[in-house]
């Protein structure tokens, strides 16, 4: 199951986030077209680099394990 698997991909990055106060919280992946929607939660809410996080990190880690995966976007 796609969720599942984008679930792992979240796991795997987590602890990062949370070394710096952060976390991302999975809120949707739709299947059909591709997209997964996470929120960005603690220090990770409102910081300057948080795009960066999310394309280069949360992103990236996500279509490494899923390949059908598409866009990741915050919520």
């Amino acid at each position: 199951m796609i969720r599942d698997k984008v679930e792992e991909a979240l796991n795997g990055i987590r602890p990062a986030l949370q070394a710096d106060g952060g976390n991302v919280e999975l809120v949707d992946v739709d299947e059909a077209q591709g997209i997964v929607r996470v929120q960005l939660q603690g220090a990770c809410s409102g910081c300057p680099s948080a795009q960066i996080t999310l394309a280069m990190g949360i992103e990236r880690a996500i279509k490494e394990r899923v390949p059908e995966i598409k866009q990741v976007l915050s919520v």
